[in-house]
């Protein structure tokens, strides 16, 4: 049996300590940008200058300091803010308690390549063989390479999982396109339902994967007209070259030029689509046997079958003809068992953890449930169902946009359904009414290596945003309207063009201001630009620990369950290509038990 390797009470003293950090530095989070200059945001919460904290957060020589001044600092500072004021006066020291207080600081992760040897290993002590897992498909050849590394590094965690509990179905809730759901089924050969509630993407998902199948068979035909040219090495080039010729029924076929084989029109136009998805594809002149012995071998065997070098039937005896007849009829029964067995269905619809799975898929069976970044309270829903339902032996699930959590103790009296809402999960949580806020959610979704590099926030736009905020407040009084100001940003050419663009987008009276008037308020602001660029990155780092509770929060709610066998929080993907890296995985107790 896998071992977690974290009790319930030691997750429970994590959260605690996250809570404790949280508790003083929270109201940075929540702090609105919109509302940075008309609140007087950073004198309300810092007592440093702006210069300071940009170096001190440039600077990881800065992270250390004399013992003796952090031992000074300690009896009159909470995680550097100061107890009378509630500033923040020690930069350095808050930076170093957000880097304790984040999931990589309390050590409560597995890696992925943790978890797939335990699993494996486990697979292999019950004397059950090992997964039949092909080469690699290249995925990067309809996927652009943030999807391509998720799919890949998701997909082998849930084949084990499938082959861990002794099951062949997979429930893919909020698949979206279907990277994930297809891959799956010509990958790994499992039969997998993919629930989307929006019908555009049930329906671009079915085609896609259409697609795909064709492009397999393409390669199928290709791959067979190359073994075809025997050892004619002597053959040029131009004769290997595809080229297009009218058929005698007036379609277009893609034939070799030795005649060895012929690809349809349709799947030519298969591999060139496909190419859409990522401008990046290459196009080969020469036929790659490599490449193409790769892909097939990468395709589950239920889905694509060998073939042979085609013989022309003139040249069989009689007793061969019909044997390859019988062959051939035996071969279509089985592709047809095979395609009722290995697929990928998308289904439309709605799901909570009071949806029926079994009326929505008739031959449900025991299945893996799996969620890629499921938006907002998905994620908790996809959770609450794996709990729910006797029929989901294990589950891996990966959220995103928390900003869209639903919070069950939200002063502000948004009505949320006790055991409904996204946060807290948890009854450890639930229990203490614990809240983050919608503004601290949102920076949760900041991505803190990706900022460190210079990329993922954008200043300026922010930083009109905030000073549109107090022209509104100086001259409208409707700066609180709930309409919004949206992106108008990117069309304009300066702070004039951008304000009017607002003003009109508001609907507001644009004559009050002269262009010179608009402009003041820029000149004004710009020198207090570096207060919100330091306060924003301020946020960034408190990101990972707004996370990690969210986190640690549904990882406490698996383990409150009786049936948990195994439960843990695996860093999936590399940050850098993929923020939101982190999966929940669980396993039931039952699922020791495989059924043959």
């Amino acid at each position: 049996m896998l071992s977690s390797s974290y009790s319930l009470t030691e997750i429970q003293r994590r959260i605690d300590e996250v809570k404790r950090f949280l508790s003083i530095t929270l109201s940075i989070a929540n702090a609105h940008t919109v509302e940075f200059y008309t609140q007087d945001v950073w004198n309300r919460f810092m007592a440093v200058l702006p210069q300071e904290v940009l170096s001190t957060l440039g600077s990881a020589s800065d992270q250390q300091r004399e013992p003796g001044h952090k031992a000074k600092e300690q009896s009159r500072t909470t995680f550097g803010f100061c107890n009378d004021t509630n500033r923040l006066v020690d930069v350095c020291e808050l930076l170093q308690a957000a880097k304790a207080h984040s999931l990589p600081g309390l050590g409560v992760c597995m890696s992925r390549d943790e978890l797939l040897q335990a699993l494996r290993e486990n697979r292999s002590k019950s004397g059950a063989p090992p997964a039949e897992i092909g080469a690699e498909l290249e995925t990067d050849e309809f996927m652009n390479s943030k999807k391509s590394h998720e799919v890949q590094s998701m997909s082998e965690v849930v084949a084990c999982l499938a082959q861990r509990c002794g099951v062949k179905q997979v429930i893919d809730v909020g698949s979206g396109k279907g990277y994930l759901s297809s891959f799956l089924s010509l990958q790994y050969g499992l039969r997998v339902y993919g629930i989307d509630s929006s019908s555009t993407n049930t329906h671009g998902a079915h085609e896609r994967n259409r697609k795909l199948k064709k492009f397999s068979r393409a390669y199928q035909k290709h791959n067979k007209a190359v073994r075809g040219q025997g050892e004619a090495a002597t053959h040029s080039s131009q004769e290997n070259l595809v080229e297009i010729k009218p058929g005698t029924d007036g379609d277009n076929d893609v034939s070799r030029g030795d005649g060895a084989g012929i690809v349809s029109q349709e799947e030519a136009k298969v591999l060139i689509s496909l190419s859409d998805v990522n401008p990046a594809v290459e196009r080969h002149s020469e036929p790659n046997r490599e490449t193409d012995e790769l892909f097939l071998s990468a395709l589950s065997v239920d889905v694509l079958q060998p073939t042979s070098p085609r013989i022309p039937p003139r040249q069989l005896s009689a007793e061969e003809r019909e044997r390859r007849k019988t062959e051939n009829l035996e071969r279509k029964a089985q592709n047809r068992a095979a395609s009722a067995s290995v697929m990928f269905s998308p289904l439309t619809s709605y799901v909570t953890a009071e949806t029926e799975l079994r009326e929505l898929i008739n031959e449900l069976e025991d299945a893996v449930m799996v969620g890629l970044h499921t938006c907002g309270d998905l994620a908790p829903s996809t959770l609450r169902m794996f709990v729910a339902k006797p029929e989901l032996a294990s589950v891996c699930s990966v959220g995103c946009c928390y900003h869209l959590l639903s919070e069950e103790f939200d002063p502000a009296g948004q009505e949320c359904l006790p055991g409904v809402c996204g946060f807290p999960l948890s009854q450890y949580l639930r229990d203490r009414s614990w809240f983050c806020g919608r503004n601290a959610r949102m920076s949760a979704c900041l991505a803190l290596e990706r900022v460190s590099l210079g990329q993922g926030i954008q200043m300026e736009s922010l930083f009109y945003r905030a000073v549109l905020h107090v022209i509104l407040r100086d001259h409208y009084s409707s700066f609180k309207s709930e309409k919004r100001v949206g992106n108008v940003y990117s069309k304009a050419k300066s702070f004039v063009d951008y304000v009017r663009r607002a003003l009109s987008r508001l609907e507001l009276d644009e004559s009050k201001l002269s262009d010179s008037d608009i402009q003041d308020y820029h000149n004004t602001y710009t020198p207090r630009k570096g207060e919100m660029h330091a306060f924003n990155m301020l946020k960034v780092t408190l990101a990972p620990c707004i996370e990690g509770l969210i986190l640690l929060d549904r990882l406490c709610y698996l383990k409150e369950q009786e049936d948990s066998s195994f439960s843990a929080l695996v860093q999936l993907f590399d940050p850098l290509l993929s923020p939101r890296c982190y999966a929940i995985i669980g396993l039931k107790s039952y699922g020791d038990r495989i059924s043959r």
